[in-house]
């Protein structure tokens, strides 16, 4: 009898095992059951420092005159900057650059005849980064008044950055991910299915750029630095299966 009931166990166990080894092999090149999607995240933010640059220059045919009247000059400047409220601990001047000048010559009949010096350039840039973006905004505009002064002063565009990148970054991410989730669970729900695992999440490239401008994404990352009101945005890429 008990031989019996073994040989009947052994029997359904042999069975079961060949259905299941059946429905493996079925199934052995039955595709997984995915959804991938791809969400977006956008915001709109102000910048909070300004970096603006300036340079000044002097052209004498002595050296060490051309030296003096540059230092003349950046105390012009550094008064200038003073009296418009502007923080000296903001300001940084840079080494002064030397350039000595030269004049073509030629010869009656029109021939090159190499370069003579005519004296010396000194120029020297001035950077100021400030928190303070409408003051030195005001500055950037109108400190080529010192040009009356017998400055020659010139006033670059200033460029505008955002402090808390790192913070808005991972804001930005968690709006992407989110909104990459809700079209996965709708797309699923449509289909009549639900989702299942999490197998692949990738993020996509951060991007700033001007607000309103028009500017084009790059491969590599927009990093806008010439407008003060920006637009971040960043992409999120989630794989779901389904059941």
């Amino acid at each position: 009898m008990k031989t019996n009931i073994s040989s009947v166990v052994f029997s359904l166990a042999i069975i079961t095992s060949s259905i299941v080894l059946g429905n493996a092999y079925m199934n052995r090149n039955k595709p997984e059951r995915t959804i991938a999607v791809t969400g977006h995240g956008t915001t709109s933010f102000s910048s909070d420092l300004i970096v603006w640059e300036g340079e000044f220059t002097k052209t004498n045919n002595d050296l060490q005159q051309a030296y003096i009247d540059l230092k003349t000059d950046k105390n012009t400047v550094a008064e200038y900057l003073t009296s418009n409220n502007i923080d000296p601990k903001t300001v940084v001047f840079d080494a002064v650059i030397t350039n000595r000048t030269t004049k073509s010559n030629y010869s009656d009949t029109g021939n090159y005849l190499g370069e003579s010096p005519t004296g010396y350039q000194l120029s020297q840039t001035l950077k100021i980064s400030s928190c303070e973006i409408e003051k030195v905004e005001v500055i950037s505009r109108e400190i080529t008044e010192l040009l009356n002064q017998g400055v020659q002063f010139y006033s670059k565009k200033p460029r505008y950055y955002y402090t808390k990148l790192a913070e808005l970054k991972i804001e930005m991410i968690s709006k992407a991910t989110e909104n990459a989730q809700l079209r996965a669970e709708k797309i699923a729900k449509n289909s009549g299915s639900t989702l299942d695992e999490l197998t692949v999440a990738k993020m996509g490239i951060f991007q700033i750029t001007g607000r309103h401008s028009g500017e084009d994404h790059s491969w590599g990352g927009a990093l806008n630095t010439s407008s003060k009101e920006k637009t971040a945005s960043i992409t999120t890429k989630l794989v779901y299966t389904i059941k």
